[in-house]
């Protein structure tokens, strides 16, 4: 029983508690719209997102690479709500401002997003992994240049302790029961994006696709 319960304690198994859950959104910026792969299901997974942030009172984290030369989020992504924006240079997104909105915020699980998956979405996944974060990847919502940098990236996450999850079932978690407050709302969210999600090609590979990946 006392080793049982030891392991249980040591067990990461990805529970949310909607207090302490932020979402990252990760330079899904203007210039890299004509060259990433499937970049208009990575703007649909960070709308849906963002409107979920609202309903459910998630903080939404949000950076900019060097936004003078590849402009800023997409237009269609609403991030006036979120609690921060912040300019970068450094690929991962833990820069000394979210570093200390996270603390200030109280977050112990982040939901990350956006591009590319293999550069700064894997480096932010990876620093905040270090520091003792709980991280959730939504393989629905991130993307990159090459497309089979997608599955390497989110396998090498997944090794290293990252939940790889749908945005649908982040939803879903967050909101937890049929009976809160926020469910109507949220129903009525992922209705919103359904036809859109069943286009997803991050979601729904091809066959071609797959069998390079």
């Amino acid at each position: 029983m006392a080793s049982r319960a030891v392991a249980s304690s040591v067990r990461n198994l990805g529970r949310l508690n909607i207090s302490s859950t932020a979402f990252l959104l990760c330079d899904v910026q203007e210039r890299f719209r004509q060259g990433i792969h499937a970049f208009e299901c990575v703007v649909q997974v960070a709308q849906k997102m963002s409107k979920a942030s609202r309903i459910l009172n998630v903080p939404l984290i949000v950076t900019e690479q060097y936004s003078k030369g590849l402009g800023h989020t997409a237009e269609e992504i609403n991030i006036e709500h979120a609690a921060l924006v912040d300019e970068k240079s450094k690929f991962s997104m833990y820069t000394p401002n979210v570093a200390k909105k996270l603390e200030e915020l109280e977050i112990k699980s982040i939901v990350i997003y956006g591009i590319e998956s293999h550069v700064c979405v894997l480096q932010t996944c990876l620093e905040l992994l270090e520091n003792n974060f709980d991280v959730h990847v939504l393989a629905d919502g991130v993307s990159s240049m090459n497309h089979p940098e997608i599955d390497i990236a989110l396998k090498r996450l997944a090794n290293e302790g990252a939940h790889v999850v749908s945005s649908e079932t982040i939803i879903f978690q967050l909101t937890n029961d049929s009976q809160s407050p926020q469910f109507k709302a949220i129903s009525g969210l992922v209705k919103e994006f359904q036809s859109l999600g069943r286009q997803n090609k991050l979601l729904f590979k091809s066959n071609n696709a797959s069998a390079q990946l």
